[in-house]
């Protein structure tokens, strides 16, 4: 995978003289330790990441933990202390004030907390003022300015005034007026912490459904671990200036690095972060043409399951259970075919769990599929049980 936006060994020290404090915090001293003897505050330490193109890779941390520093330093409005904060591979710490603003003008945009729109410019002219600042003549501008607003779906208010729009309206030109900029990174800086909780919930949905088809690179800043889940490829969990961990949404939840992980994660709603991909197993299903129901009944004796799938070719049939078929062994011979049942429960890689509960609840394995629907594993019931409570399962 190509890297968009690296960092390497970042420090960042606020003070007149941050070598000193560099060197204690290198030697294991604490921020703390470093603020009573120096007067410096540790923004940012030893922090290293890759984010990969087209990622959203979401930092996430309570206030003061460094996230908001951190991000200012990939478009170079921080300068760090030490380590390398690359984009496409230009080091912004390092580079010229020339190359610098050239990063800035056709590479990185942001997007902030607060809307910043100027009351006395119209939806358009907002969505513009970057390309204003770089020159752009009017008219192509305002061409690029409503390609912007029509991504977010306010194409019609163009020429309305910010006091006009209700505050995710608002919101939504201060993405334009990033996206405007066509930049290859987006620097998101909790955009939507500002916005009620049912307006901020429409906006990640949004956002997720414009990376769709915009696959920017997206650096998004958020203090709030469930916008995190929800939007995040990769998430970096942030404390007292460092990473704490790193890993997609199942990871953190699922392997949480220390306590501090663990005791933000411990009242998420797992049946919304964890999938069907998360909890299936091999199908281990027989072909039609060549299995009996005396080799079905045995397989499943060696894996221990109580109900297997059958596949005519790359087709499902269906899936037969051990009871069904020790029973019409004992009763009439048994048939393989006879004993298959063809209404079965299925789903996706992608099905979250609170979607498989109500399946699990028949106790028969779901299929899982994939688009031309062929099988490619099977959820036990037990095993989505097992993830809502938070259980390890053993591997089958």
């Amino acid at each position: 995978m190509k890297f968009k936006v690296s960092a390497k060994n970042i420090f960042k020290i606020f003070g007149t003289h941050p070598e000193e404090a560099l060197r204690l915090l290198r030697e294991g001293r604490s921020k703390e330790e470093i603020f009573a003897e120096t007067g410096h505050t540790v923004g940012v330490q030893d922090t290293s990441f890759d984010v990969g193109e087209g990622q959203i890779f979401v930092v996430m941390g309570l206030s003061g933990s460094g996230k908001s520093t951190l991000v200012r330093m990939i478009n170079g409005l921080i300068e760090p202390t030490s380590g390398q904060m690359l984009v496409d591979g230009v080091d912004v710490a390092s580079c010229s004030a020339q190359e610098l603003r050239r990063i800035r003008r056709e590479k990185v945009a942001m997007v902030f907390q607060h809307f910043a729109l100027f009351p006395h410019k119209t939806v358009a002219e907002n969505a513009a003022y970057g390309l204003k600042i770089r020159g752009m003549a009017a008219a192509e501008r305002r061409e690029r300015a409503i390609a912007a607003l029509a991504q977010v779906g306010l194409e019609a208010y163009a020429d309305s005034y910010p006091d006009e729009l209700s505050g995710g309206m608002q919101q939504r030109v201060g993405l334009a007026r990033g996206l405007a900029a066509e930049p290859e990174v987006l620097l998101m800086d909790e955009p939507f912490s500002a916005l009620d909780p049912l307006i901020r919930r429409d906006m990640q949905e949004e956002l997720l459904e414009l990376q769709r088809t915009m696959k920017k690179t997206i650096i998004f800043i958020t203090h709030d671990l469930n916008e995190a889940l929800t939007l995040g490829d990769k998430i970096a969990i942030m404390k007292d200036g460092r990473f704490v961990q790193i890993g997609t949404a199942e990871e953190i939840v699922d392997t949480p690095a220390d306590d501090y992980v663990a005791a933000f994660t411990a009242d998420i709603d797992r049946s919304r972060v964890f999938t069907a991909a998360s909890v299936s197993v091999a199908p281990e299903a027989l072909e039609l043409s060549s299995a009996t129901a005396q080799s079905a009944i045995q397989r499943m004796e060696e894996l221990g399951r109580d109900a297997l799938y059958i596949v005519d070719g790359e087709n499902i049939a269906g899936l037969v259970t051990y009871r069904d078929l020790t029973a019409s062994v004992r009763d009439n011979g048994g048939a393989l075919r006879d004993a298959i049942l063809s209404d079965f429960p299925k789903a996706g890689r992608s099905t979250e769990l609170f979607e498989l509960y109500p399946l699990a609840q028949s106790g028969l394995p779901i299929a899982v599929t994939n688009r031309k629907g062929r099988l490619e594993g099977i959820v036990p019931p037990e095993a989505v049980f097992a993830k809502l409570a938070g259980e390890q399962q053993p591997a089958a």
